[in-house]
């Protein structure tokens, strides 16, 4: 399917998107089988990898994630599920409506929110279920990402948990289920829903944000508001949110109920090719570093280089990050950059000597419990929740 550039403008006060004709920006080549993608450019985006059109799904270049800590909303990465998106939202007609077992019903103008509410922000990672899918083997179904499906923003917002208490939860309130503005093309297919546990909704973290980095959110990140549901994967992160039901019951949806399921063990994986006795709802992300100053395969000088990276998890923070220039033989400690918070990306750096001829460079990272990456991959019939130590071969001359 080709891919349709899209410019964004503002149209009085109504964020828009207006379709254009198709422009190449060439191609990428990612490390593993049918690993070629379109570069193209979408509205408020540079060129990103294209995985598809209808509906969009933008990879981040992984050289991005060099630049700095927090990913720049223009190269932040694009993940949708219904192709129906909206092509303009009038920030000063939008409505947030809030219902279901509550007191009161409410809809919420986005001037109501940023007025009348607490304004809060935090650093948090948004990571697709599926990144690094195209690195299975045996191969999965679904999208072939490479690593670029996650970044690293610091959102703003209102908490959840104000909302909700200004709605009066009713007693026997057990979920949360959420809503955004896009929808399917088919009647036959359910609309994107997800839900939270009750305590998880009201836990002070979950927001309501309605800027990212500093600015209002970018259309395809989810304007003019998104839930961000930190150290949890972007599936739960819904886009342009329009509604929200609180449930006494179990929500029972094919989003929830049906797909974004993991092997219910402890690793959440199964032999390769094998399948789960039973599953559970995929949570929040598993512990994942890499290193971001080098490509695979790239030639350097052999002597002292200066390596650096990012490591992350679902909320317990990093405590160490350990690179083996090796092959995994020995480890050394790096030394951790700035804390943003333990739900952000923790750089990491490293001067490392390295003598002429090829080295399998590893990085793995640590909780605070100990908790660190696999050194052999894990296997799931989904794809998801990708961890494994990864590694990059330099070539020193």
């Amino acid at each position: 399917m080709t891919l349709i550039q899209r410019r964004s403008f503002l149209a009085g006060a109504a964020a828009s998107l207006a379709p254009l004709p198709a422009a190449a920006q060439g191609t990428i080549e990612l490390p593993f089988a049918n690993g070629t993608r379109p570069l193209v450019q979408l509205p408020g985006k540079r060129p990103m990898i294209g995985l598809t059109a209808r509906p969009p799904q933008l990879e981040t270049p992984f050289e991005v994630f060099d630049e700095g800590v927090l990913t720049p909303n223009d190269a932040f990465f694009v993940r949708y599920h219904l192709s129906q998106l909206p092509t303009s939202i009038d920030p000063a007609s939008y409505r947030l409506s809030v219902q279901g077992h509550v007191e009161r019903m409410l809809s919420l103008s986005l001037e109501e929110l940023k007025r009348d509410f607490p304004v809060q922000e935090i650093v948090a990672v948004n990571q697709c279920s599926g990144n690094s899918r195209g690195f299975f083997e045996p191969r999965v179904g679904g999208g072939q990402l490479g690593h670029g499906a996650m970044g690293n923003a610091r959102w703003t917002g209102v908490p959840l948990r104000a909302v909700l208490d200004r709605a009066g939860l009713r007693a026997g309130a057990v979920q949360v289920a959420f809503k955004g503005l896009d929808k399917a093309p088919l009647k036959a297919i359910p609309d994107y829903e997800k839900a939270l546990d009750i305590d998880n909704a009201r836990d002070g973290e979950v927001m309501l944000a309605f800027a990212m980095n500093g600015e209002d959110l970018p259309f395809l990140n989810g304007y003019p508001l998104r839930l961000i549901v930190p150290g949890y994967y972007g599936t739960y992160w819904i886009k342009h949110l329009s509604e929200i039901t609180v449930l006494d019951a179990a929500f029972e949806g094919y989003w929830v109920k049906s797909a974004y399921r993991i092997p219910d063990n402890e690793c959440a994986c199964v032999a390769p090719g094998g399948k789960p006795d039973s599953t559970r709802s995929i949570g929040r992300f598993n512990i994942r570093s890499f290193i971001t100053s080098h490509a695979d395969g790239a030639k350097v000088k052999a002597g002292p280089i200066e390596l650096r990276g990012i490591a992350f998890n679902g909320g317990e923070g990093i405590a160490r990050v350990q690179v083996s220039p090796d092959g995994g033989a020995s480890w050394q400690e790096a030394r951790l950059g700035e804390d943003l918070g333990r739900y952000s990306f923790r750089q990491w750096s490293l001067a490392l000597p390295l003598a002429v001829g090829r080295h399998a460079v590893k990085v793995r990272a640590y909780s605070p419990d100990g908790t660190t990456q696999p050194l052999e991959p894990l296997w799931q019939p989904a794809g998801y929740m990708r961890n494994v130590v990864e590694t990059v071969t330099l070539e020193a001359a």
